[in-house]
């Protein structure tokens, strides 16, 4: 079966779009980790699946390039901008992720994505973790152009500490007080990836516990995004993840 496809990228996190509203295509982890191959199929971080909702604008079905599922915040971004070409949403959309429902509006071709609500990040000795819909293990260091994101990461992430899910571990160096810049190793990816919505989400949080002010300006290899919020009784509200999606290309593939 030929399918069409679309390539985008919010801040060089890459995804697979895929107009899917009539159920064409199944959710098998075989044909998703296929496509997302670097060498044998398209080639990216992540697939995503763009469906109906019974209440919402639409469902975003997420998958990493393994095939595995959760939520994530780049590709939340990109199927906003996706949903928006295809003309099911305007300029403000509710829609449907695995973690529930989330909103969105687009300003000058910026998407806007509100973030829920969080607790404070745990604290510990070397590190914070934080849960915003993808789990994040997270470490402030001098430089993060120097640090080896994908060893280090790998290590944590397979660690015992976090059987048998795993984590995505960031690397966060801090600029100024309203600015960081944040590496990630992506569970699901098992790589470095250029950007990692969530866990530059989880990043800035942690960051304001160590005194940084929003917005946070945060610097990944793949682009500038800000990270907005509000500090609320010990936790966080009002958190907006703001950067562009872009469409890259398109084309069609059998599947």
């Amino acid at each position: 079966m030929s399918v069409d496809f679309y390539k985008y990228q919010g801040t060089g996190n890459d995804f697979i779009m895929i107009d899917n509203r009539d159920k064409a295509l199944s959710h098998e982890v075989e044909w998703i980790a296929q496509l997302c191959n670097r060498r044998t199929g398209i080639g990216a971080d992540g697939l995503i699946l763009i469906e109906n909702h019974d209440s919402l604008d639409f469902d975003m079905v997420y998958f990493n390039a393994d095939g595995s599922q959760s939520l994530c915040g780049n590709g939340s971004r990109c199927a906003v901008n996706f949903a928006r070409f295809l003309d099911i949403i305007g300029d403000e959309t509710r829609f449907n992720t695995i973690d529930g429902e989330y909103a969105a509006t687009i300003e000058d071709g910026i998407v806007h994505l509100c973030m829920k609500d969080q607790v404070a990040p745990e604290r510990f000795e070397d590190h914070y973790f934080l849960n915003n819909g993808s789990p994040h293990h997270i470490l402030f260091v001098e430089r993060a152009a120097d640090a080896p994101v994908k060893k280090q990461g790998a290590t944590i992430r397979y660690s015992e500490q976090y059987k048998p899910a795993g984590t995505n571990v960031n690397f966060v160096e801090i600029i100024n007080q309203h600015e960081v810049f944040v590496r990630t190793y992506e569970r699901g990816v098992e790589d470095e990836t250029l950007s990692c919505g969530t866990g530059i989400t989880a990043s800035c949080l942690a960051s304001a516990d160590k005194g940084l002010m929003s917005p946070i300006k945060v610097q990944s290899k793949g682009g500038e995004l800000q990270v907005q919020f509000k500090k609320n009784n010990g936790g966080f509200t009002d958190i907006k993840l703001i950067g562009p999606a872009v469409q890259v290309f398109k084309g069609s593939v059998e599947v």
